[in-house]
């Protein structure tokens, strides 16, 4: 198998290394722009062709002090083996060949017309990445909020919200090779497929025929949550009633959480309103862990160092995390 993390990489590194004909890294990079999670998710190809066997460790042997002519009894670790499936996204993107051949660039026009369909299955692969649960819709896979269900979880903390579908979360993900990553199927090219199916006889909704272009897009990824203390859930936020002391406090709360910051590479993931409010709370002088940060290049929102990223799929409509 190769374990493209041993050097963590994101979507847009992976497709440039595997795609030989310089489209499916294009179109990838464009996906990774319009969704901000893809530039810190790190990925490594799958050791099944529609997931992932993962060994994780889930008890420490112990250690004994030792008392002179006294032994020391024989303890183990414990392990289990979960295996982690990869989802399957796909859509057909249509036009008109009289309508794409209209301005003399077919191909430009087409390209132009799939960027809709493109950005559709970008809203659809960030939804999943939060929202995902198998047990509801096991045609996708288990994504932040299913991982992180309950309260009695030790890596849940409590908001204090009460207001069923008006509520919202903050996501402390640390990616990693050892602790939370992306998968895409064994033997794909980063999971992503580009097909162009060239012209097609399409049907209107009245049953008219016509032709058209017809171009395939399937994308396959998975989610590996290797070591579940590198993924947090600040939960059950109503933004209407929190103070923003408060929800600096829980962003205190949640980075300590995580076992060693150096291990992975920490982000929080939030919506717009809550990020808006933390840019908002950084207006007051006191809260000098909110700050900016130069990225490769662009300006980062950062919280003692960790970057505050802001996602959309991040609903304000979450119920209650009992």
């Amino acid at each position: 198998m190769t374990v493209i993390a041993q050097e963590p990489a994101t979507l847009a590194d992976v497709a440039k290394r595997l795609d030989a004909n310089g489209k499916i890294d294009v179109i990838v990079e464009q996906l990774t722009h319009t969704n901000e999670i893809l530039e810190d998710m790190i990925f490594q190809e799958a050791n099944l062709p529609t997931g992932h066997k993962t060994t994780i460790r889930s008890d420490l042997p112990s250690a004994t002090w030792r008392l002179l002519n006294y032994g020391v009894k024989q303890s183990k670790s414990r392990t289990q083996q979960i295996i982690s499936a990869c989802g399957m996204l796909e859509a057909y993107a249509e036009v008109d060949k009289a309508l794409a051949d209209l301005n003399g660039n077919t191909g430009a026009f087409r390209a132009s017309e799939d960027q809709a369909f493109l950005q559709a299955m970008n809203i659809a692969m960030a939804d999943t990445l939060f929202y995902g649960d198998v047990d509801k819709t096991p045609e996708r896979f288990q994504g932040f909020a299913a991982h992180l269900s309950a309260l009695e979880q030790p890596n849940v903390i409590d908001a204090g919200g009460t207001a069923d579908g008006a509520m919202t979360s903050i996501y402390l993900c640390s990616w990693g090779a050892q602790t939370v990553f992306g998968i895409y199927p064994k033997g794909s090219r980063a999971g992503f497929r580009h097909d162009d199916l060239g012209e097609v006889t399409l049907t209107d909704a009245d049953g008219g025929k016509y032709q058209g272009y017809r171009t395939h897009y399937k994308w396959d990824l998975g989610l590996v949550v290797r070591d579940w203390r590198y993924l947090i859930r600040i939960a059950n936020i109503d933004l209407a009633v929190v103070t923003d002391g408060k929800l600096i406090e829980y962003l205190i709360t949640a980075s300590e959480l995580l076992p060693d910051q150096k291990l992975g590479s920490p982000v929080f993931y939030m919506n717009r309103q809550t990020r808006t409010r933390l840019r908002l709370a950084r207006l007051n002088k006191g809260n000098v862990q909110l700050s900016f940060d130069n990225a490769e290049g662009k300006k980062v929102m950062v919280f003692d160092e960790i970057p505050l990223r802001r996602s959309d799929a991040v609903r304000n409509t979450e119920q209650r995390v009992l």
